[in-house]
């Protein structure tokens, strides 16, 4: 897993998303359960659109607000970038998750597989969105959350193979 060090580049949501996307179903009709194969791929594909756009949000969201607080941007054009940005990824997830649907409908014993592989993605995406958030923090914030998580007991160096442990934390 690399990670991303470019503070300008806006990341967007890929493969490690797509399993848990694609299992995700919006019961629409409230009939907990398709009855139709046409009603089990439109469920599942808006489940999966919603999962997309979801993570997008909180990706972009995290990445932009990182920069507004520098001053590179301002509200208005973090916004749009948003938005921009959770439009195009949210279009390129209704077709993994119509796809993933369609598998599934064919051959459901591959739920099973796919949940597991999801399992790491979300695994994946977590530390993607940790590290966006980790961005967005200023040298006085990540000073204060290593010394309070040193007084918790927990190393947060161990996160950051690059040394980016603050220096110098009083025992």
């Amino acid at each position: 897993m690399s990670r991303e060090r470019d503070p300008y580049r806006i990341p967007r949501a890929g493969w490690e998303i797509a399993p848990t996307a694609g299992l995700t179903a919006v019961d629409i009709n409230g009939n907990h359960g398709a009855l139709t194969g046409g009603e089990f791929i439109g469920e599942h594909t808006l489940g999966g659109m919603l999962v997309f756009a979801i993570y997008q949000t909180l990706l972009t969201g995290l990445r932009t607000e990182a920069m507004r607080k520098r001053g590179e941007i301002d509200r208005s054009t973090q916004i749009q970038v948003i938005t921009a940005s959770v439009w195009e990824t949210t279009k390129r997830g209704a077709a993994v998750s119509a796809v993933l649907g369609v598998v599934l409908l064919v051959f459901p014993w591959l739920t099973f597989p796919l949940t597991l592989v999801g399992y790491f993605g979300i695994g994946k995406a977590s530390v993607d969105l940790f590290h966006a958030f980790w961005d967005g923090l200023n040298e006085q914030q990540r000073r204060e959350l290593h010394q309070m998580a040193y007084e918790a007991g927990i190393n947060l160096g161990q996160l950051f193979g690059d040394g980016s442990v603050a220096q110098g934390i009083a025992t």
